[in-house]
């Protein structure tokens, strides 16, 4: 527990808005319960994980965050900083799983132009996606569904998931964007990119 000094003389609080790693971690060690405690009521397991870890990681890398403390009691801070991060995701989810979907289907494309992404979809699986993230390719990509339902579904931590979907968004601008190679044909079906 930092000592009650003056904020403007308090060492701790000089390490602490300069990042200094132990006073870091120190404060992930005792003060770890209190955030988890104001994510609480506000989000779901699942989702409280990820927040947390969201927290934490804008805490360590997040001068702007740390100056934002300038002394006293860090835990009651770190409840009210805590909190307002977990209503924030929580109206993020609200507004993922508000996304009509049926938007999507609406759109009309003809024969060809569904046939021509199908055979797209199989030759990435085919040549570039991993079979472990299938799954995550499926759930998020094809079937659209919100990450919470997916790593649900996969039985997987949404941060997982969320670097899995990134890494496979990669894979696809890569694929999408793939030049021919040198003095060789064209891919034999056109890609666009919206």
């Amino acid at each position: 527990m930092p000592p009650e000094v003056s904020p403007a003389d308090d060492p701790w609080l000089k390490r602490f808005h300069a990042g200094d790693r132990q006073v870091l971690e120190a404060c992930y060690r005792e003060h770890f319960a209190t955030v988890e405690r104001a994510m609480g009521s506000v989000l779901s397991p699942a989702d409280r994980e990820t927040a947390i870890h969201e927290l934490w990681t804008r805490l360590l890398d997040g001068a702007a965050l740390r100056q934002a403390f300038r002394g006293g009691a860090l835990a009651p801070w770190l409840s009210v900083v805590a909190r307002n991060h977990a209503l924030d995701m929580r109206r993020r989810i609200t507004r993922e799983s508000a996304y009509p979907r049926d938007e999507a289907e609406a759109r009309s494309e003809t024969w060809e132009e569904a046939a021509q992404a199908r055979m797209l979809v199989e030759q990435f699986r085919r040549e570039l996606l991993p079979p472990e993230w299938a799954g995550v390719f499926e759930l998020r990509f094809l079937q659209q569904l919100p990450q919470r339902e997916a790593a649900a579904r996969l039985s997987l931590h949404r941060t997982t998931l969320a670097y899995r979907e990134l890494r496979i968004r990669r894979l696809l601008k890569r694929f999408l964007l793939a030049e021919p190679p040198e003095g060789g044909a064209a891919p034999s079906t056109e890609r666009e990119v919206p």
